[in-house]
């Protein structure tokens, strides 16, 4: 990626962090103009917080929806619409239920143990599917999170916890604030982790047989892979909930400008990511200001909107 287009995007980036921490019902100055106590109190509290957040997550989430595509050698799926994220909240409703009284951490541990479940349910399904028909396999996938996210509602009302669903389920910012987030740098440590094996990762993308010919340990690489979608997934549910295409917008937006080099794209992916989420939170504080509307909402319209500009584009890939 040249120089320029990182200073544009650095820049572009520095110009959402500053409209983030300056937009919302509270003004950020006080009435002279000034940052007071009060001003930096609610900068260091909430909007500070609610940036980083987005950001976090945004990037984790792109970061998890290429590993996804690779792993099932498909551009059409994302982590949070083919049972990742709904294995996640499943794991979190049945940790409430059967150890309330465990650590945050234990209960995170055990959803992220159901979403990667989840995740090998998924890929040892796909594998059925005719190699022909490449379309039946994101397709498979949202029956398969919807038979998950059904379940998780049953086991919610039977357990009167139905309001905790309508939270994990619409991912949004409103409720980020100091102490409340921190669990997102564990997501945000994962997907940068998985840039120490972009190489094999890219690897796993050319198929077992040949992966396995290079000398690679597939299993080891796809697991890996597996664990650091499955945190991402727990960490961001539990936190803010699911927000989809997030993983399946933004890699095909890079893949298409950039090739298959994970080596190089995987940093502009972490950094569009961020910056496309904290967009899309932005407009929905402003667009029904003083109320909000819900990240998951605004980018699944921005999503959908990209995502059917890009079936009508043709793929120019560059160094």
């Amino acid at each position: 990626m040249r120089a320029s287009y990182w200073i544009l995007g650095c820049l572009g980036l520095l110009t959402l962090l500053a409209l983030s921490i300056s937009v919302g019902v509270m003004s950020i100055l006080s009435e002279s103009g000034q940052l007071d106590a009060q001003s930096v109190l609610l900068l260091l509290e909430s909007r500070l917080p609610r940036t980083l957040a987005a950001l976090i997550v945004g990037a984790s989430l792109a970061v998890s929806g290429v590993i996804m595509q690779v792993m099932v050698h498909n551009r059409f799926v994302e982590p949070m619409t083919v049972g990742s994220g709904q294995g996640a909240a499943l794991g979190i409703l049945l940790a409430m239920v059967l150890m309330p009284r465990a650590s945050i951490f234990w209960q995170m541990g055990f959803a992220s143990a159901l979403a990667m479940l989840c995740s090998l349910g998924y890929l040892g399904i796909i594998r059925r599917l005719p190699a022909t028909q490449p379309l039946l396999v994101p397709l498979v996938g949202l029956i398969y999170g919807g038979v998950i996210g059904a379940t998780v509602v049953f086991f919610a009302y039977q357990f009167d916890l139905l309001q905790f669903i309508d939270i994990w389920m619409n991912g949004e910012f409103s409720g980020v604030v100091r102490g409340r987030y921190e669990l997102l740098w564990g997501a945000a440590l994962a997907a940068a982790l998985t840039y120490v094996i972009a190489d094999q990762l890219a690897i796993v993308g050319l198929g077992k047989e040949t992966s396995l010919n290079l000398g690679l340990n597939y299993t080891q690489v796809v697991m890996l892979g597996l664990l650091s979608v499955s945190l991402v997934s727990a960490l961001t549910v539990v936190t803010i909930g699911i927000i989809p295409f997030v993983g399946l917008i933004i890699p095909n937006l890079i893949s298409r400008m950039m090739g298959d080099n994970l080596r190089q794209s995987l940093p502009v992916m972490a950094l569009l990511g961020g910056g496309f989420v904290l967009l899309a939170d932005i407009i929905g504080r402003i667009i029904r200001y003083p109320f909000e509307i819900p990240v998951s909402v605004m980018f699944g319209v921005l999503g959908a909107g990209v995502f059917l500009r890009m079936l009508y584009q043709r793929p120019a890939h560059g160094g």
